[in-house]
């Protein structure tokens, strides 16, 4: 895991941790093809980035740890990065950016809620990058500046699970790691979102399937101690059939064909956001309206005591799950690394059962407010007139 995401990029040069990610598959100094030493020793890869941190990750048969460490350091360590990888590259994410954002109904929401959401922290763009001009004009000179801070190994947290002794992991992880230089980069700190003075509201029309909604409120970061109180809204909320969403606007009183409530869980203040699309006949309006009369209730009364239990037991039963995944394992191992300690990990469920009714009802009414929402709505053409 490196300690770099979208929200440590200018506002001038987005997409580059998400950029980055790919490059780091060119090939390096002792390993030409990374993906075909991988396959040979039976492995599985992949990696992904977000606003806070990248993740690389391998998952291999457990005789091959030495080599896995030596295929990691070496890309790490001595990533060959020139400009044909670059312009390569570079095509690749342009048009991932065009199919998953620009192409499809809807694929804009997140470029366009996140720029309404926030005003001042980076985590106003997307992951992909905030217009497609930035990952076209980059350069390679911009490129190795980028690894030169944050691709070192104080930037870094490696996660290994497997039936391993310890005594013998660091002394490989010593031998493949060891000599990698530190960056010394301190990390930025961020200009704190201003809290919302007002409603924040966007149109957009189109030809879209369905109207869709989006709506998004500020909300603590993920190691705040009000966390767990804000997911715990939503899963009661939007978690399950049983759902309050669900059986109320989706199946009672079909407003929506489909609708969910869920936190971004940043590491900065992030959103809790509902959205959904509307069912047949149904107008964004009233859709809307549905939507708030369901935070009213949950600002005004909380939970009941069947509902909170209910959250608590599927969020436990996820995490124990969890457990049985070794990829997983590593991968929370290095997310708690990074956030406070890898210790913390065991912690988790008992911070989930100290939320009380009465402080998700408390949490629900300070954060669901009409004057702290950013609202999203997509309106196909033919609704224009009407709804």
């Amino acid at each position: 895991m490196v300690r770099v995401g979208s929200r440590d990029e200018s506002p001038d040069q987005t997409g580059f941790a998400h950029l980055f990610e790919h490059l780091m598959f060119s090939g390096s100094k002792h390993v030409p093809s990374y993906d075909q030493v991988a396959q040979n020793m039976g492995a599985e890869n992949n990696a992904f980035t977000s606003n806070d941190l990248t993740n690389y990750y391998l998952t291999f048969p457990a005789p091959q740890l030495e080599v896995a460490l030596w295929l990691e350091s070496d890309r790490m360590g001595f990533p060959l990065i020139d400009q044909k990888a670059l312009d390569t590259q570079k095509q690749v994410v342009v048009e991932e950016f065009k199919e998953r954002y620009l192409n499809q109904p809807y694929g804009d929401a997140w470029l366009e809620l996140r720029a309404l959401a926030y005003q001042v922290h980076p985590y106003r763009w997307a992951t992909i990058g905030k217009e497609i001009s930035h990952i076209e004009q980059a350069t390679l000179d911009q490129v190795h500046e980028f690894r030169q801070r944050f691709y070192a190994p104080d930037q870094m947290i490696l996660g290994i699970n497997g039936p391993y002794e310890i005594q013998k992991v660091e002394e490989w992880v010593t031998r493949w790691f060891g000599d990698l230089e530190p960056s010394g980069t301190q990390r930025s700190t961020y200009a704190m979102e201003p809290p919302p003075t007002g409603i924040r509201r966007q149109e957009k029309h189109g030809a879209f399937p369905a109207p869709a909604l989006y709506m998004a409120f500020p909300m603590p970061g993920r190691a705040s101690e009000d966390y767990h109180a804000c997911d715990l809204i939503t899963d009661v909320l939007s978690r399950g059939q049983s759902s309050r969403l669900f059986r109320g606007l989706v199946m009672e009183r079909p407003m929506f064909s489909d609708l969910n409530a869920y936190v971004t869980g940043d590491m900065d203040p992030g959103l809790l956001v509902v959205s959904g699309h509307c069912a047949q006949g149904v107008s964004v309006d009233e859709a809307e309206n549905a939507v708030w009369d369901e935070l009213y209730k949950i600002s005004n009364q909380g939970p009941s005591h069947d509902e909170l239990t209910k959250s608590i037991n599927q969020i436990e039963a996820s995490l124990v799950m969890g457990r049985t995944n070794g990829l997983n394992v590593a991968l929370n191992l290095c997310y708690f690394e990074y956030l406070s300690q890898a210790e913390d990990l065991d912690r988790e469920i008992d911070c989930y059962r100290k939320v009380t009714s009465e402080r998700i009802q408390a949490m629900a009414a300070q954060l669901l407010k009409p004057e702290r929402a950013a609202i999203l709505r997509y309106i196909p053409n033919e609704q224009d007139n009407h709804g």
